[in-house]
């Protein structure tokens, strides 16, 4: 491909488009094929749909993927966040640590146990919970850190484990956004005490709508077959303080993973590093085409570090507005789009200010759910996580190559590469970011 490019060549001035090539089903996601079907209609024939028998043939082939000595199935993987906080010990008046860029679930269960979020701040390369915000946010009432390795990107699991072990608190790992990821060669999910997933038809790896809880521990298992396993909740159970309450889920839910899509996942996990392989394949392509283009940083971690993407969910790329003399985002994402490649900045807007944190009364406390059962007043107003409230500035949209196929990626990286490289022409009508960049509906399969 070009490596050069020069202003007036430009699509949004009258250039022609990098983009050229029908993209085909280069993007097309989850791949479902007739083995996938036969699984479904397998179930479905038996009347089998509400049973356990495939999940639990599921649970045993992902905990042995995953690297596990359990796996649970649930409904949704905020059910399984849930399960995961209650398992870990998080009650009423306790308070959880977890970044404020993320989407609700990593964090809002804790609402329904009675306790309460800290927020805390990212790292403006991973866009991962930053180790050094945490210490100094611990509390008597803490319980538990929640690390989302976000957008796929790994997070910095050691230090965070380091400070979790030295103040005796509980790390629950959220890997909806990167199956599969490894960390200095260790699979994410297998870190934290527990690991907890979505396993809904946009991540990476898609198997309907579902989540699933990963864990080395009897305890943290049995108590999530407690929160919303009724029919599993039986004499089974070795942990003595659930004994006296075997039968009965403990939350009164009823979280059990659908049986259509245990089924499609045993197909899906059987394919999916293959898969995965190539998208990492694709996607590192597609990033060493751009490699020390202005403005522009790849969202992955260093060659060689043992560390990778899970899945490259929800793919951003980093901006830099200082390389281009203070060009928006906007304007780059502007000129980005008129190459033919769909392109937006930021991502959702950070948790810490939003409404539902900090005057919605979910549960008639007579104040505001965020305080209900705290000690103090925790919320974090604007200005107290500043890279967290730049998150719209700093990061862009980029494709999720499924295949990979050089010419559409070159093509794709082309349109990002004349973008940065002509960044002088594009602040002649540069208007600027808008304040209202991102939103709270995080992507649109959220």
């Amino acid at each position: 491909m070009t490596t050069t490019t020069t202003q007036s060549q430009l699509a949004l001035f009258g250039g022609p488009k990098a983009v050229q090539t029908e993209p085909g089903d280069i993007f097309n996601w989850p791949i479902i094929t007739e083995e996938d079907e036969a699984a479904v209609l397998e179930v479905l024939r038996r009347g089998a749909m509400s049973g356990t028998d495939v999940t639990k043939q599921f649970e045993q082939e992902f905990a042995a993927w995953q690297g596990t000595t359990y796996a649970l199935g649930f409904s949704t993987g905020t059910a399984a966040l849930q399960a995961a906080m209650w398992a870990c010990g998080v009650r009423v008046g306790d308070e959880i640590i977890c970044p404020s860029v993320t989407y609700w679930a990593s964090c809002l269960p804790c609402y329904s146990l009675g306790a309460t979020v800290v927020f805390a701040e990212i790292d403006p390369d991973t866009l991962c919970l930053d180790p050094a915000d945490i210490e100094h946010r611990i509390t008597d009432r803490t319980k538990a850190i929640v690390v989302v390795h976000y957008c796929s990107y790994p997070a910095d699991m050691d230090p965070i484990m380091a400070i979790a072990r030295q103040h005796n608190l509980m790390v629950i790992e959220d890997v909806s956004h990167a199956h599969g990821g490894l960390y200095k060669g260790r699979k994410v999910g297998t870190i934290g005490d527990v690991g907890a997933m979505s396993c809904m038809s946009g991540k990476s790896f898609a198997i309907g709508e579902a989540g699933m809880l990963v864990t080395d521990s009897r305890d943290i298992y049995e108590h999530g077959i407690a929160w919303g396993h009724y029919g599993r909740f039986n004499d089974t159970i070795e942990t003595e303080a659930l004994k006296p309450f075997i039968n009965l889920p403990m939350g009164g839910y009823k979280y059990r993973m659908h049986q259509l899509s245990s089924a499609v996942g045993r197909v899906q996990l059987r394919h999916y590093d293959a898969r995965n392989a190539e998208i990492l394949k694709a996607m590192h392509y597609f990033w060493d085409l751009l490699e020390g283009v202005p403005g522009i940083k790849a969202h992955r971690p260093a060659k060689g570090s043992g560390s990778e993407m899970g899945g490259w969910y929800a793919s951003r790329g980093l901006y830099r507005t200082e390389e281009l003399d203070g060009l928006s985002v906007s304007r780059f994402c502007e000129a980005v789009r008129a190459e033919g490649v769909s392109c937006s900045p930021g991502i959702n807007k950070p948790l810490h200010l939003h409404p539902l944190f900090n005057t919605a009364d979910v549960y008639g406390h007579g104040k505001p759910t965020r305080i209900a059962n705290a000690n103090r007043d925790l919320r974090q107003p604007r200005g107290s996580l500043p890279v967290s409230e730049t998150i719209a500035e700093i990061c862009f949209s980029i494709p999720w190559f499924k295949h990979y196929r050089p010419t559409i990626i070159e093509e794709h990286a082309a349109a990002f590469r004349k973008a940065a490289e002509g960044y002088e022409e594009l602040l002649k009508d540069d208007k600027g970011n808008s304040p209202d960049m991102g939103g709270w509906h995080f992507f649109r399969h959220g």
